[in-house]
């Protein structure tokens, strides 16, 4: 009944049945029904996409992105948000697994039970500062570089790479060149104070970069007392390395190594200090090992500082954590060993 109605109206027109019947029109779109493949043409064309509900303004710009055929316009800080969108930040904190389940192959006990401590002599209240010595030894600093775990390998030239794009590759790098120039004028000035030169370190760090560090941990000094080395070189005999030490004095009464850190970003807990505490454990272990010290130390303490002068977070270490870190540190020693 359709069909009637479309050719009556159809032929009502001039010329309508003859154009509808030509032989071209038929073979071009299908030869052999061409009254009942008229009405499917029409049914095709009057047929709705499911598309073309879609808010076309709504996602222009994202046909656009996608349709472009320019270059992307990403770069490595856009990358490191998505990555966040993506997966979340990432744990930097996580513990090391490996670390804690394995056993040193040589160990060799952090406190040295075959060292003799000497009567307490009144002959020279100064600190001791021993160089360091030149030796093809490696530093406590180069172990720790060179056996990095993939994941820090990781996070740590993410952070270069989001750093270079921010700054530049030569703003990156005065960057860097501060942030070192900084920590040695803070430990130049911590050293004046320690040697009853405080009046001329203030006058020297007024105004100055370090001035913020110093406000930072002055309730810190509060609490040290009886220094006994300061930038001194150490050595562990036996297992032959060696290291720089900022300070052996005793922290609220208990003899400490103590290293001083700059931080421009909160650090509350010691796990935010990464490897410092390992490092901390190396020196202690050196120094009970090194014939130069006539004394032997059971703790740490990892004092940061901030620039904005903030107080700083001291952490201490207790001879467990100690001990903890010192086990950690000799397997990270042996990885090292083993590559050169």
């Amino acid at each position: 009944l359709a069909r009637m109605q479309f050719l009556q109206t159809l032929s009502r027109k001039p010329g309508g049945l003859e154009m509808l019947f030509q032989i071209p029109f038929c073979q071009k779109q299908l030869p052999h029904k061409c009254l009942a493949t008229s009405a499917r043409i029409y049914s095709k064309k009057k047929k709705e996409s499911g598309y073309e509900q879609v808010d076309q303004e709504k996602y222009r710009n994202l046909v656009y992105s996608v349709t472009s055929y320019k270059t992307s316009t990403q770069t490595p800080e856009t990358i490191f948000e998505e990555d966040n969108l993506l997966y979340g930040p990432p744990d930097k904190h996580r513990a090391p697994v490996q670390a804690g389940t394995k056993t040193p192959k040589n160990w060799v006990p952090l406190i040295n039970p075959n060292k003799r401590i000497p009567p307490a002599s009144s002959d020279s209240n100064l600190p001791r500062k021993i160089e360091l010595q030149k030796t093809k030894m490696p530093s406590v600093t180069r172990v720790l570089q060179q056996t990095l775990s993939p994941q820090q390998v990781f996070y740590l030239e993410r952070w270069k790479q989001k750093m270079t794009a921010e700054l530049g590759k030569e703003g990156f790098e005065e960057y860097t060149k501060n942030l070192f120039l900084q920590g040695e004028l803070f430990h130049s000035a911590l050293e004046s104070i320690f040697l009853s030169e405080e009046v001329a370190a203030k006058e020297k760090s007024e105004g100055d970069v370090i001035s913020g560090y110093l406000a930072s941990v002055e309730h810190v000094l509060e609490d040290i007392s009886e220094v006994k080395a300061l930038e001194s070189g150490v050595h562990h005999e036996s297992l032959q390395y060696l290291g720089l030490v900022d300070c052996v004095a005793k922290y609220r009464g208990r003899m400490c190594v103590i290293d001083w850190k700059t931080s421009e970003k909160p650090k509350p807990f010691l796990k935010n200090t990464y490897d410092n505490p390992l490092q901390v454990a190396a020196y202690i272990g050196a120094i009970n090992h090194d014939a130069n010290y006539d004394f032997q130390v059971h703790c740490g303490l990892i004092v940061v500082a901030y620039k904005d002068g903030s107080p700083a977070h001291p952490h201490f270490m207790d001879p467990e954590l100690c001990s903890q870190y010192w086990n950690k540190w000799l397997l990270r020693l042996e990885e090292y060993m083993d590559k050169n």
